[in-house]
Formats: C-alpha cells, structure tokens, sequence
C-alpha cells in the first residue's frame, strides 16, 4: 500500500518549530511582521490570505492585510509596497496574485524590497536561489523539500521529473530538487512522449494545473508522487468518471457541489506510486507554514537574533 504524505502532519511540524523563534524575538523587542497586500476580489485568494492571517495569529506573528481597491493603479500599487519596504516593523511583505488584470505584476514584485520578499519572487532572490545562495525561498516548492526530507524520502541521486514551468512551482522546485543533488527533467507541454519522461522519475512533481491529467501510464511503480494542483470540480459526470463512480465522493459534490482533484489522478496514484501527497492535505498545508518560516527568518536577520 502507498505511503501518504501527510502534509497537515509535517506543517504542525514546522508549526512547533516557529513558536519559541517567535518566542525569542519578542524577547529581544517585538514579534516578526508580515503584511500581506491583497488587491481585488479572487475568491480564492481571500481564503487563502484568511488562512495566512490565522496561522500568523496562531504564531504570535503580527499580521496585516491591505485591501486597496480593485481599480488601484500600477503606480499607487507601488507607492504601498514602497512604503511598507520603510516600516521597520513590517519584516515580510507578500503581494498575493493574481492582481487586477490592468495592474503591472511584476513592476509591483519588483518593488518589494528583497529583503523583504519573503515569497522569494524577486529577481534578485530568484538569482540566490539558482546559485544556492542563502535568501527566501518560493513557499511551495521549499515545502516539497521539506515533505520529502521529514518523510526521510532519499533526494541524492534519484531522478526528479517536474512537470510544469512557472515561476512560482515549477522552475524553483527543478532547482531545489537539483540543490539536493538529485538529476532533475522540467517537462511542459511541448514535451514529446511526456508520459515516457515521467515513468522515469524516481520523484514526480505533478504542477501543471489540469485536474487528474497524471494517471498510471505516467508513473512508476513505487515512484514518489509529489502532487501540487488544485483544481475544482464542478460537474458531476467529471467526478464520477474521475473518481470511477465512487459513491462518497459523489456524496461530497452533491452536499458541497464541487470536489478537489490535483493534477494527479486519484486512483491511479494510490494504486501505483510507493509515496504520494493526498489533494488536500498534502503540499497545501506547507505552503503557508513556509511563508511562516520566511517572515521569522526575515525577521531574524533584521534584528540580528541569527
């Protein structure tokens, strides 16, 4: 039977680990802060900067959610971010995409200051993270990291397949997979035989954003499964040809009107890979603990506790 990669267990985990640095810094003056600019009104977005909020609180981490208006230009956009960048009490800054569609996203990232960046998207943090220099690194994919370590799945040596090329998942976690000394493939979707590539990795890094589009003919059996997507289901005959008629889960869709699939096939994984990560419960949950160890790392070094 396949290992589940229990990503609640592992963020309470790192949970437990932030308390007594949160602890220690309030000690030497004040607690790390984060701000955390949320422009317009993505659904999504809202709960998933709720959950930052709430998980901050729970650290003693002082929190702050700024909610211009979705009309807000590039520029007054800016002038925020700068402004934050001067408040010496602000230690993380986190602009949560996507932004209004009229707003330049990367003259805002590029604002941010990089000591500041604690969602590791600035250039010049992205320039530390691709020559292993110290520096914030991309939440999800540092939480991939972590799952794998902390589960004591080997990394030196195996072949990693990444399937997916943005700049948030895809790209970083190549790159901290090969840090790990492991022999990394980045596959998309002009990739020939894209199901062949995949059936070689040892670890596969499922971060296309296509629900269940990884079944079986893409992995090997006892591989590693790391699944990054979530995508919601919304029409019934999808889940059931997705989840093979399963009566619970067409429960679920009828009382809620939608169910969560990743970008692996839910089936497939569990009866084919030897470890992989359930959706949800798997890399979500690590997502907003590393964003926590961002900011308490960024804090540490401005106040010179490291």
């Amino acid at each position: 039977m396949a290992l589940i990669l229990d990503g609640n267990r592992i963020r309470d985990q790192i949970k437990s680990e932030c308390r007594p640095r949160v602890e220690q810094l309030i000690a030497k003056g004040r607690a790390p802060g984060l701000a955390v600019v949320l422009a317009g009104h993505d659904p999504a977005s809202q709960i998933y900067v709720r959950n930052k909020v709430k998980t901050s609180q729970e650290l003693g981490i002082y929190s702050e959610t700024l909610t211009p208006p979705e009309s807000i230009s590039t520029a007054e956009l800016v002038a925020l971010v700068e402004e934050l960048n001067r408040r010496p009490e602000i230690d993380g800054i986190l602009v949560q995409m996507p932004l209004p569609a009229h707003v330049d996203a990367k003259r805002v990232l590029l604002a941010v200051a990089p000591e500041k960046d604690v969602d590791g998207f600035h250039p010049c943090n992205v320039g530390n993270l691709a020559t292993g220099r110290p520096g914030p690194k991309p939440c999800t994919p540092a939480g991939i990291i972590e799952l794998l370590k902390r589960y004591q799945i080997p990394i030196r040596g195996k072949r990693a397949v990444v399937v997916g090329r943005s700049d948030i998942v895809g790209k970083p976690a190549a790159l901290l997979l090969l840090h790990e000394d492991a022999t990394v493939t980045i596959c998309h979707s002009k990739t020939a035989d894209l199901p062949g590539v995949c059936r070689q990795a040892d670890i596969l890094v499922a971060a296309m954003g296509r629900a269940a589009m990884i079944t079986a003919d893409f992995i090997a059996p006892g591989a590693t499964v790391i699944d990054v997507g979530i995508n919601r289901i919304d029409n019934r005959d999808e889940v059931a040809r997705i989840f093979r008629g399963s009566a619970e889960k067409l429960a679920a869709f009828d009382r809620n009107g939608s169910v969560l699939v990743g970008d692996v096939h839910p089936i497939d994984v569990a009866a084919t890979a030897g470890a992989y990560t359930p959706v949800p419960g798997g890399v979500g949950p690590l997502t907003i603990a590393m964003l926590m160890v961002n900011t308490i790392d960024s804090a540490e070094r401005r106040i010179g506790v490291c």
